[in-house]
């Protein structure tokens, strides 16, 4: 028997329960990991409240990240061993593949053997954030030195992923968020321009710091009625790559602006590169490069323990954090 964290209905962080279950062992192709840390993603939330791409039969499990040890292998794994330290691609199924629990069971191919230099929790922290963030920008936008970047919800463990990123390559992301409160912080990760949305002309400071050229690449989770400003700011030819809808208002289509500037507006999911072996491939070796040259760190806003995983949903839900929360084991 394992503890695992399920939820029997839809609802609020207070619907997450922590259970015994049998585990059976892993099947061919299959390691089972026996849990240090795992880290919470937006995603969980909505599946959890019954609003997410995936609508899985109750009970249902959750979970996209985590870190730990290979405790068994199943017939036919070759690429990890018992004992390994391992941290996990994000499933393309969090239902099939949860890895909200003491013991957990993934594909193998999902399964990497992690650098040295990250402890339990960056470890659990790193591969959702910054493959969402490396698909959308070196991918998709193929960004470079010498472009400009904008960053929405900055200070979101994908944000701050893009702006490691954008530094890594050259580029100069322009950070954005709701409020002037989180800009030293911001700043303390390497950015050097930081807008507040709530309290500035966006368009108009985005204009200013790009001398008049715009930025382009915008990267954005949020959607509704912030699209108008942020097209605005936009270069010639830019791309906004939308890979979230966190504001519920109705996200405008700025007809004019797209036509005029012959601009790219993309949806995009993560899976986009887990989902392709070649794809994958590149991002685990930029990331791993990174991660081991120090260009590519996991910010950690607070851990909670495994018991305390409602008050770790409802502090997700607070929009408070900067960086990751992690559950540690």
């Amino acid at each position: 028997m394992t503890r695992v964290i399920r939820f029997h209905a839809h609802g609020g962080p207070e619907v997450l329960r922590i259970e015994d279950v049998e585990v059976p062992p892993p099947a061919r192709g299959e390691v089972q990991i026996r849990v240090k840390a795992l880290g919470l993603n937006r995603a969980e939330a909505l599946m959890r409240a019954g609003i997410y791409i995936e609508t899985p039969p109750l009970p249902s499990g959750l979970g996209l990240e985590a870190a730990g040890i290979v405790a068994t292998v199943g017939e036919g794994v070759s690429e990890v061993a018992v004992g390994d330290a391992v941290s996990v691609i994000p499933p393309i199924s969090m239902a099939r593949w949860p890895t909200y629990g003491e013991i957990i069971t993934m594909p193998a191919a999902a399964v990497v053997r992690h650098p040295a230099a990250l402890d339990w929790a960056q470890a659990a922290a790193l591969w959702m954030p910054t493959l969402t963030a490396y698909g959308a920008l070196i991918d998709i936008a193929a960004l470079g030195r010498g472009d400009f970047v904008v960053v929405t919800a900055a200070s979101s463990s994908v944000g701050l992923a893009a702006i490691q990123i954008a530094n890594r390559v050259g580029a100069t992301p322009i950070a954005v968020t709701r409020r002037a409160t989180k800009g030293d912080a911001l700043r303390a990760q390497g950015v050097a321009h930081v807008v507040a949305s709530e309290d500035e002309d966006l368009a108009a400071r985005i204009d200013a710091i790009t001398g008049g050229r715009g930025a382009r690449v915008v990267f954005d989770p949020i959607g509704g009625p912030l699209f108008t400003p942020l097209t605005a700011a936009m270069a010639p030819g830019g791309i906004l790559t939308e890979y979230g809808g966190l504001d519920p208002a109705p996200t405008p289509f700025p007809l004019a602006t797209v036509l005029g500037k012959r601009l790219t507006l993309r949806g995009y999911l993560v899976h986009e590169v887990i989902g392709n072996p070649a794809k994958l491939a590149a991002a685990k070796a930029f990331i791993l490069d990174g991660v081991r040259d120090g260009s590519l760190a996991p910010v950690i806003a607070r851990r909670f323990a495994f018991d305390d995983i409602v008050a770790a949903h409802r502090y997700l839900e607070s929009n408070a954090q900067f960086g990751k929360i992690v559950v540690t084991v």
